[in-house]
C-alpha cells in the first residue's frame, strides 16, 4: 500500500465535502498534531482557509499524550501523530473510522545555537555531545536536549541515535528532556546547552533557522518515523476535507518544504 494511497478524485470530493459541511456558526474543529508539525500544518492550514473559507483549530503537543486523551474521549477529529504505532493503537480500540494514512516520514537533526564554530560533520553528527561529555569532566556542564521518550516518538528517536553510539547511559547526568519535541528545540538553543536532538522539521522553519544550525542524523541511527494521521469517530465534514486536501499535492509540498518525505 502506497504511502498516501487515499489520492481518490480528491478534488470532487473536497467540493462534495465543504458543500455539506455544517453551519458556519458551528465551532471549527479541533486538531491534535505532533509539535514538530508546529509550523509546517500551521502554514497548512493557513492555506486551506484561504481557499475553503474553513477554520481549524490546532493543538500541538506529544503523540503519545494526544492518544491517551482521545482513548479518554478528548474531542479532537483528527489527528496527526509522529508515531504510526499510536494511530494503530486508538484504531484497534475502536476510537477512530479506520486505520488513516501515513502522511510523512520524520527526520533527526542534532541542532546548536547558531554562530558556534563547532558544528558536528557530517560523518559524525554526535560530536557535540561527546564535546558535552569531555566538559563535564572538567566541571563545565552543557545540556543535551531531546523529548521525553516516554511519550515523544522524536525522543524515543533521540534515545535510539545516543545508544547507537553508546552515548545514552554517560550522557544521563546532562539530559534536559522537554515535554514534546518543540519545547526541546527550545531547550537545545537556551545558553546552557550544548544542543540537542530535535525534528528537522522544526530546525527548518523560519523562527529557529535564523538562529541555530543543524546536521541531520542519518537515517539508520533509530527505527522510522513513520508519521500516521486519522480520522476519529468525532470527525466532521471539514477535518475529513482538511485530511484529504493534506494528501493532495498542495499540502504534501508544504510537508517537502520542512523536511519531510512524503513518498
Amino acid at each position: 500500500m502506497s504511502m498516501l494511497k487515499a489520492k481518490l478524485a480528491h478534488g470532487f470530493l473536497l467540493a462534495c465535502l465543504l458543500s455539506t459541511s455544517a453551519p458556519a456558526i458551528a465551532a471549527a474543529p479541533i486538531v491534535a498534531a505532533a509539535s514538530d508539525l508546529q509550523f509546517a500544518l500551521t502554514e497548512a492550514a493557513e492555506q486551506f482557509q484561504q481557499e475553503t473559507g474553513h477554520d481549524l483549530r490546532l493543538n500541538f503537543g506529544s503523540s503519545g499524550n494526544f492518544r491517551r486523551q482521545i482513548a479518554q474521549g478528548a474531542p479532537f477529529e483528527l489527528y496527526l501523530s509522529a508515531d504510526e504505532r499510536y494511530v494503530q493503537a486508538l484504531y484497534g480500540e475502536g476510537h477512530t473510522q479506520d486505520e488513516g494514512v501515513i502522511y510523512a516520514i520524520g527526520r533527526l537533526v542534532w541542532m546548536q545555537q547558531a554562530g558556534r564554530d563547532d558544528l558536528p560533520s557530517d560523518d559524525e553528527p554526535l560530536a557535540g555531545v561527546k564535546a558535552a561529555l569531555e566538559a563535564q569532566k572538567s566541571g563545565t556542564t552543557e545540556r543535551i536536549a531531546l523529548a521525553n521518550p516516554e511519550h515523544a516518538p522524536y525522543g524515543v528517536a533521540a534515545q535510539q541515535t545516543l545508544e547507537h553510539d553508546g552515548l545514552w547511559v554517560q550522557t544521563e547526568p546532562l539530559r534536559v528532556l522537554g515535554e514534546n519535541v518543540s519545547q526541546a528545540a527550545q531547550f537545545a538553543l537556551s545558553d546552557d546547552a550544548r544542543g540537542g536532538l530535535v525534528a528537522y522539521s522544526l530546525a527548518l522553519a523560519p523562527s529557529l533557522r535564523e538562529r541555530s544550525e543543524y546536521v541531520l542524523i542519518p537515517e539508520s541511527w533509530h527505527e522510522p518515523l513513520r508519521q500516521r494521521m486519522v480520522l476519529t469517530n468525532q470527525a466532521g465534514d471539514v477535518a475529513t476535507a482538511f485530511y484529504q486536501w493534506l494528501q493532495q499535492d498542495e499540502g504534501q509540498s508544504i510537508l517537502r518544504t520542512y523536511g519531510f518525505s512524503v513518498e
